[in-house]
């Protein structure tokens, strides 16, 4: 008589655990190549700073002189519009405390609100490098076309200027979240045998090549896991205005964010030193130890003749920084008046 086989019967999954274990699968599908997109855009948009200035470092960097005394302002916001033909206004400069860094001249004008992709809603966006030292200018790039912009509008929302590029990003950023939660559930031991925690924390190397695939999942999608969900989540806030406004909420415990104030500047007095420099120079004396001093001339009117950015922390791309303080100066008087100072999280 033959000894009888033990039966092993399978353990029932539960409904709930069905429905993940489909979703996962499924919702894997559909949004996996998006997310692919958005990791191999964003792991190559983080080193910007590195490449750019590995390739371009002679226009990056330039030679400190002994008294280092750097042109004014003024003068080399004049130089670099003359370099762009004289009919682009500059919009935007970035200065930096890093003696050997040119400094950057960058000219702005949107194009067509309504265009559908990114390049038709842009009329021009041109970066001119200057010495600040000698006034040469090193570079003159068109960012609209420059690599990491397309990178960064890639990653933001596929090229398209229309709302629907970041919902698609959006929405496959939430689907992920979701499938990082389910994926967990799925992975979780069934109970606390050793066994069941080599399957969940170790790779088989010896099994067939369809165990490896799986534990490469299981067990890698483990270790990763909060990772992939901080960048994720952070992710949404940047796609979603209300899960910006949630996270604000959460995070402030105030459902109103700070008033946004736009002061204004008498136009009809004036000053016999010129303003722009003026206001640079106190900005200087405000913020000794800022990476970064950039500045917005103002349009003209009764708005404020110039806002100043200053950034606190190592920036992390051309004219993006980390972390940064705004202030709004009143040029127009004989006497420099600080109107608004903000804290910001990222600058650009």
């Amino acid at each position: 008589m033959s000894p009888t086989k033990a039966i092993h019967k399978k353990t029932k999954k539960s409904r709930i655990r069905k429905i993940s274990d489909w979703l996962h699968l499924w919702l894997g599908i559909t949004s996996d190549l998006v997310v692919f997109h958005l990791g191999i855009t964003g792991c190559i948009f983080a080193f910007q700073k590195e490449i750019t200035e590995f390739i371009h470092r002679k226009e990056f960097f330039v030679e400190v002189p002994a008294n280092k005394k750097t042109i004014p302002l003024s003068i080399l916001k004049a130089t670099a519009e003359k370099t762009l033909g004289g009919k682009k206004t500059v919009t935007f400069i970035s200065s930096y405390r890093q003696a050997d860094r040119a400094w950057e001249f960058g000219a702005y004008k949107p194009g067509n609100p309504k265009a559908f992709w990114y390049f038709d809603s842009i009329d021009y966006y041109d970066i001119v490098l200057i010495n600040p030292y000698t006034g040469k200018v090193t570079l003159v790039s068109d960012y609209k076309y420059e690599f990491f912009s397309i990178i960064k509008m890639l990653h933001w929302s596929f090229l398209i200027n229309h709302p629907i590029g970041q919902q698609i990003i959006g929405w496959c950023t939430f689907i992920f979240v979701f499938l990082l939660i389910s994926g967990m559930i799925m992975w979780w031991p069934k109970n606390l045998k050793k066994s069941n925690f080599d399957k969940s924390f170790k790779i088989k190397w010896k099994a067939k090549f369809k165990r490896i695939n799986y534990d490469l999942h299981n067990v890698l999608g483990f270790y990763v896991m909060i990772i992939c969900l901080m960048l994720a989540l952070t992710g949404l806030v940047w796609a979603f205005q209300w899960f910006q406004n949630t996270v604000y909420v959460v995070a402030s415990g105030s459902i109103s964010p700070p008033e946004q104030i736009m002061a204004q500047s008498d136009s009809t007095k004036s000053v016999k030193a010129i303003p722009f420099d003026v206001a640079f120079e106190t900005a200087q004396k405000l913020f000794k130890n800022a990476e970064r001093i950039g500045m917005s001339p103002a349009e003209g009117g009764r708005q404020p003749f110039t806002q100043l950015v200053t950034a606190g922390k190592k920036p992390i791309g051309i004219s993006m920084f980390c972390c940064s303080t705004s202030i709004q100066v009143n040029c127009w008087p004989v006497k420099i008046k600080v109107i608004k100072m903000q804290v910001r999280h990222l600058s650009a």
